[in-house]
């Protein structure tokens, strides 16, 4: 599978339609790739043509501005504005909420406008649009639950493109009780992935997997790759690892079409 740089477009005079921003989970993370992998074959699958930054691309800056750092958030934030005017990017998708929201929310005020979408979204644009049929029955009768992430869901109110998703690929969706605005995070947000857990009785990724249990699933169902590590250390903890699977939406999607 190649997967070409934006710089190589531009070098052949050429100008992708999307940047796919892979992140650093994305990038460097052995489970995160796997999403990379399977997001970049929805893409190939469909005759996108697509471009990703490679050695191109920094960290957002997230975690340092959740962590307090704002110098280095803004020193990183400009460098990857200026990287991509460079590049004229006008539109960018990630499967990651937390590069999703600092991209389209936090960029514009350091001067950085561009169309940015989360995979879910595109993914369920190209399903609408005709583009990407869901094929095989690999899931129905699988019982899936689904967990919102915090940027995707709450900061971003984006709730309806992955459960439509899931209802495409004809699985026994069952939702857990904390959910859509009500969800509970898993315990990575807002810089807490990268530190030492407070003090307290019980982990909140531990909560989160009790909850989902609660639903007998075969399947959890996630769109960020902090929320699928902190679920599947839940699913540790409770020794329920071999039982049931956390999945991207994107991976789903892969493994019903065959890609």
């Amino acid at each position: 599978m190649k997967v070409k740089t934006i710089a190589e477009y531009v070098a052949s005079g050429e100008k992708p339609e999307i940047l796919f921003w892979v992140g650093c989970a994305g990038s460097f993370d052995a489970r995160a790739k796997k999403v990379s992998v399977a997001f970049a074959k929805i893409l190939s699958s469909v005759g996108i043509s697509f471009a990703i930054l490679g050695n191109e691309e920094s960290c957002t800056g997230d975690p340092a501005r959740r962590a307090g750092n704002e110098f280095i958030f803004q020193m990183t934030a400009i460098q990857n504005i200026e990287t991509m005017k460079s590049y004229e990017v006008q539109k960018i998708v990630t499967a990651c909420p937390h590069c999703f929201n600092t991209l389209k929310n936090e960029y514009p005020k350091l001067g950085g406008e561009f169309t940015v979408l989360h995979h879910t979204q595109l993914i369920q644009q190209l399903i609408e649009e005709g583009k990407l049929k869901i094929e095989g029955g690999e899931f129905k009768g699988k019982r899936v639950t689904y967990h919102d992430s915090c940027y995707l869901g709450r900061i971003n109110g984006e709730y309806e493109a992955p459960r439509a998703i899931l209802n495409e690929l004809d699985t026994d969706f069952i939702e857990m009780d904390r959910k859509r605005e009500n969800g509970l995070c898993c315990g990575a947000g807002g810089a807490q992935m990268f530190k030492e857990d407070e003090p307290g009785d019980k982990r909140i990724n531990t909560e989160r997997v009790e909850e989902s249990l609660k639903t007998n699933p075969d399947i959890i169902a996630a769109n960020c790759p902090f929320c699928i590590t902190m679920l599947m250390d839940g699913l540790k903890a409770k020794e329920k690892q071999d039982d049931v699977m956390v999945y991207d939406i994107s991976e789903l999607i892969v493994q019903s079409n065959g890609l």
